[in-house]
This record gives C-alpha cells, structure tokens and sequence, in this order.
C-alpha cells in the first residue's frame, strides 16, 4: 500500500478509535455467516453494479469492509486495498472533514442504543444517513444516502457486520452537513424512531386506518386518490394526514414521508 497514503489514514486514527470498543466485544461464532456472505455476493450481482448504487459490509471484529461492490474505488479515489486493509480508517478519510464528528458522535448512538435492545428488537434495528465522500485525487464531492442495518448479530447478540445500501445524489439535500436517523421496532409491536433532530426516543403508534393512509401516501397518491381508495371523503383524509404529522412531530409531508419510508407495516 502507498506510503503516502498510509501516512493519510493514520491522521484518521483519532477518529477511529471509538470502535476499539466494538472490536473488543466477546463476538461468537456465526453458523451461517457464509451463507449470508454467498446471499451478499448474489445480491451485488443483481443490483449492486448499477451506476450509483454501492453495496457495503463492515466487520465490526477487524473493522475492515469485508464487503464492498468496485465503484466505491471510482467514487472515493482509494484503491480496493485499502478498504479491506482499513475499512474504517478509509471510511473516514473519504469522509468529508466537516462530516467526521457527527459521524463519530451518530456512531456511539448507534452502539449504545443497539446494545439495549432485547435480541428480537435487534433484528429490527435499522438507520440512514446523509454525508459528503470526496474524492481522493480529484477532491470531488459526492453527496450520498446510505441506509444499514445489522446483517450480522452473533449468538450473543454482538453486532459483528452490517449492510449498507447507499446511493448517490444528483443534488446536495436541504442540511448542508451529516444527518442521520435510526428505528427500531420494540416486542409489543410499537415502532421507535430517532433522528438527529430529535434524539430522544418516541414511540410511533398509528391507528389502522391512518396506517391505510400511510400506506396510500408511500405509493404517491394525492389526498383525492385516498378518500376514492378508502371511500372516505377528502376531509377526512386532511384530517387524518394532520394527526399523523402531529404523532411523528413532522413539520411537513415531506419530513413525513422520510420518517414514514422506513416505518415497517
């Protein structure tokens, strides 16, 4: 590996060793982890070497990408080795420097409240993020959305690897910096959703027929679609449309439908 870039990564270490502490977690053995590794290589295969979509695994237990589709190197300007050398140490140096402490502090979130959870609400964990990677000779920036949840839980209940689905966008969204998200769905039923706006916990509870709504809603359809769909009138659907932006504190439909687009039915 180049000199001068292992030079760039150790600058990084700085960031990077708050994830001593999930390297260091007493991680089980996996029965099917090679199963789950065949599925990811099928799965790149079908849908991970479209233009602008990456496909990417981290290994919490040697914090390398154990997985990654071939244009992440386009993207980033860092040769495939230096991914499955030091994933994480590449991560962050791709990673715009405005973006690297929201990414540390949404990182330590993302491990404390994982590790609270029970085994089956573990199952359900999942989280997005927004952030800048630039481009290493070219200092090109690309803006990026990436969702993850864990893909690995260890028989201990360990997060041992997760899977990113991340895609590029065509245009910079309205926070001009890091933003983050994560849910995750408790055992009686009731869906906790997080953003950085609002990093305390709250329960999203829906009644069936504002869950209807939602439903009509995620696949496009205007408020006159809905009320003929549901054979109510348009009020009525204006009114349930309030009270479903009134229990998931959105300001407007479209910080509804991002809280919404990951709300499990």
């Amino acid at each position: 590996m180049d000199k001068l870039l292992l030079k760039d990564l150790r600058k990084q270490n700085k960031y990077t060793q708050f994830f001593q502490e999930w390297k260091e977690q007493k991680f089980e053995e996996h029965p099917d982890e090679q199963r789950k590794m065949d599925e990811l290589e099928l799965l790149s295969q079908n849908i991970g070497m479209k233009e602008g979509l990456t496909i990417a695994c981290f290994d919490y237990r040697n914090l390398s990408l154990a997985f990654f589709t071939g244009n992440v190197g386009e993207l980033t300007g860092y040769p495939a080795s230096m991914f499955r050398e030091k994933g994480m140490e590449t991560t962050f140096s791709m990673t715009h420097p405005e973006d690297r402490s929201e990414l540390v502090r949404f990182q330590k979130i993302v491990f404390d409240s994982f590790h609270q959870l029970s085994l089956v609400e573990k199952y359900t964990f999942e989280f997005s993020y927004t952030t800048r990677w630039v481009h290493r000779i070219t200092n090109k920036v690309t803006w990026v959305l990436g969702k993850a949840r864990p893909y690995l839980i260890d028989s201990a209940g360990n997060f041992a690897m997760d899977l990113h689905i991340i895609v590029q966008l065509h245009t910079p969204p309205k926070i001009m910096g890091y933003d983050w998200n994560y849910s995750f769905q408790k055992e009686d039923g009731t869906r906790v959703f997080v953003s950085k706006n609002s990093p305390n916990s709250r329960i999203v509870t829906l009644t069936k027929k504002e869950k209807e709504i939602v439903k009509l809603i995620l696949d496009g359809k205007e408020s006159k679609e809905i009320a003929e769909n549901l054979n109510i009138s348009v009020n009525t659907v204006g009114t349930h449309r309030k009270n479903i932006l009134k229990k998931l504190n959105a300001r407007n439909v479209g910080e509804m439908v991002k809280i919404l687009s990951i709300y499990p039915f």
